[in-house]
Parts: C-alpha cells; sequence; structure tokens
C-alpha cells in the first residue's frame, strides 16, 4: 500500500472478504491527469486488512465521487480557475438556487448543478462568475439584461437579495472598485502613469484639501487641478501623486474613469443648475477627512497649484492648459505621457 494516512477506524459490512469488522478509512496523495495536465490531490480509500494484498482497498460511490471533485479542483487551482467550494460560497452568498444562479448569468439550467459537483468550468465562464463574486452591481447588471427567465415576482425576489448583498459591502467598496476597474489595463508602473500605482485614499484627500481651499471648485477646473498636481510631483520627484492616466480630450487632461471618479462615497461631491439650467457638479470639502496620507511636499505642490488657479474659470484653466506641450503634441484621445507632462510651464 502506497504512504498513508489513518483518518478512522469503521465497523462496517467489508465488500472484499464478505466479513463484518473494523475496515480501516485512509487518505494519500494522488496523481491523475486531467486535461492532458498531471495534478496531485487528496485522495481517501477504505483499506481491509483482511483482503488479498492485491486487491486490499475500496471506495463506496459517495467516495469516488468526492475524490474526483478533489482532483478536479486541483485542476482548478493549477489553471486558476474558481473550485467547486468557490462557486457554492458565491451562489449562497446571494441566496440562489443553482437553477437561479445560472438563469440569472444567462446559461443552462443545469450549468451551476455540473461546475458545482463534476464539470471542469473554462475561462469564459469563470470570468463571468468572478464578475459577480464580489460585485453586486455587476450581479444587477446581469439581472436586468436576463430579466425575461424570471417570473416577476422571482425577479424581485432576487434582486431584494442582491441589493442586501449590495448594502452590506457597503457603496464606497463598490465605487472604489468601478473605479480600479477602469485602471485593470494600467496596473503595472509607466510614463502612463507616472510610474505611480493608482491610490484612490490620496485622490480622495487631495479633492477634499483642495475644496477646502477654493470655493467654486467644479468638476472640469477640479481635473485640470489634478493633472497639474500630478505634473509637478512627477517633475520634482520623477513621480506622480495619484497613480492616474490622463487622455487629452476636448477640455484639456482628463483621467480615465473621471465619471466613476466623481461617483467616490468619501468625495462631497453635489449636483447643482448653473444660470443656463445644466447640471454641474460642485466639489466641496469632506467633513473629517484624513489628509495625513499627503506628504508635506505634496501638500506644497497643491498648495502651488490652488494658488495659480484660485480664481480661474473652467474656460480659462482649459484654454491654459491647451497650451501645454503635453497637449499641443498629442491627439485627441491619446494618453498624455508623463514624459511630455514633465515639461510644463512654471506655476
Amino acid at each position: 500500500m502506497e504512504a498513508s494516512t489513518l483518518i478512522r477506524k469503521i465497523h462496517m459490512d467489508c465488500p472484499l472478504c464478505d466479513k463484518t469488522h473494523e475496515v480501516e478509512e485512509r487518505k494519500r496523495i494522488a496523481a491523475i491527469t486531467l486535461k492532458s495536465e498531471e495534478v496531485t490531490y487528496e485522495e481517501r480509500f477504505y483499506f481491509c486488512e483482511n483482503a488479498d494484498e492485491e486487491e486490499n482497498e475500496f471506495e463506496t460511490g459517495a467516495m469516488t465521487s468526492e475524490n474526483l471533485l478533489n482532483a478536479r479542483n486541483a485542476y482548478r487551482v493549477k489553471k486558476g480557475l474558481l473550485t467547486s467550494g468557490e462557486i457554492v460560497a458565491i451562489r449562497e452568498s446571494y441566496g440562489l438556487s443553482q437553477v437561479d444562479l445560472a438563469r440569472l448569468l444567462g446559461w443552462g439550467e443545469a450549468t451551476i448543478s455540473r461546475y458545482e459537483s463534476k464539470a471542469i468550468q473554462d475561462e469564459a465562464y469563470d470570468t463571468m462568475l468572478r464578475l459577480i463574486k464580489d460585485n453586486p452591481l455587476q450581479a444587477l447588471e446581469f439581472l436586468k439584461k436576463n430579466a425575461e427567465k424570471f417570473s416577476r415576482s422571482k425577479r424581485l425576489e432576487i434582486r431584494s437579495k442582491i441589493v442586501e448583498k449590495l448594502d452590506s459591502y457597503g457603496k464606497e467598496f463598490l465605487t472604489r472598485q468601478t473605479f480600479e476597474g477602469e485602471y485593470a489595463n494600467y496596473e503595472e508602473l509607466s510614463d502612463a502613469n507616472g510610474f505611480t500605482a493608482l491610490n484612490i485614499d490620496k485622490i480622495e484627500a487631495m479633492i477634499s484639501y483642495i475644496a477646502e481651499n477654493i470655493s467654486n471648485l467644479f468638476k472640469v477646473k477640479l481635473m485640470k487641478m489634478l493633472w497639474y498636481s500630478d505634473v509637478l510631483a512627477f517633475a520634482e520627484t520623477g513621480f506622480a501623486m495619484t497613480g492616474m492616466v490622463y487622455k487629452h480630450e476636448p477640455m484639456g487632461a482628463l483621467p480615465i474613469g473621471h465619471y466613476s471618479l466623481m461617483n467616490l462615497e468619501r468625495l462631497n461631491v453635489q449636483e447643482e443648475m448653473s444660470y443656463n439650467y445644466d447640471t454641474m457638479l460642485h466639489v466641496y470639502p469632506t467633513e473629517g477627512m484624513d489628509y495625513s496620507i499627503l506628504s508635506d511636499g505634496e501638500k506644497a505642490i497643491l498648495d502651488k497649484v490652488i494658488k495659480k488657479f484660485r480664481n480661474y474659470k473652467a474656460k480659462e484653466i482649459v484654454d491654459y492648459m491647451h497650451k501645454e506641450k503635453a497637449y499641443t503634441e498629442t491627439a485627441a484621445g491619446e494618453i498624455i505621457p508623463f514624459s511630455l507632462a514633465k515639461e510644463v510651464r512654471p506655476l
């Protein structure tokens, strides 16, 4: 018998020796090839000491199913896929049946059942499950998309469960996730993000700090002030402050994900009507904001930007930014590299 560990002894009818006696339940590490990939997994079996040496091990049907599930999960782990247990946990976190979750995602009704018990999901299906794993907002989107698969009462029931999960997560967490998702393609430190990882805590602190010093702070003006703050930091230290990536847009430099940015829960942003009845986003300081994340050097940079643009109107700061080399030497829609932005005019 290969190296194994005794789990327990069970008094049972042994199918090998046809006697009722204590049979050993044991476990060991076994190997199997799945989809041309060899994996190791934990295997359970029964051992009969009375049986012939060549045939002294056996499994029940339940054991065989469990062993195969362990093998498939070992494959999933090796390939970076969700395990069957993780899929069960996702479903249960929403309080859904296997059929309900399959319908929610637009799949065949038996799909989730198979993934929880025997089949291995491909990467596309795995990605869809991960989309809702920690993002109830995405689950709501799937419910809207596949609404016709449910009766009205079932749809309302599922929506209520998703909203309940949404509330438990907290809006700040979810809005951060949305904003971070905009930067999925910019995680590597590069000239595009000023060799700085995205730092949402710092962005929130910077925005509130600027708002404390400028009473008429609206979105367009704020976006330019953030760009100038990042650019000055890069010019002085070789690193931007926020990790945001800016694009060449008609209104000047705009960070990727600026719509999601303005929805961050820790920002104090109010919709207000302008004189011509357009909706404008007025940014106010956030009460109780912790500014300790900003270094003295970073505050000095912010102070310099605030002093320069305090009395600028939105159009004036846009026109000013349009004259920067970083803007004139990039095309519409292009990312503005910090190597160009480093040549910003002195403030």
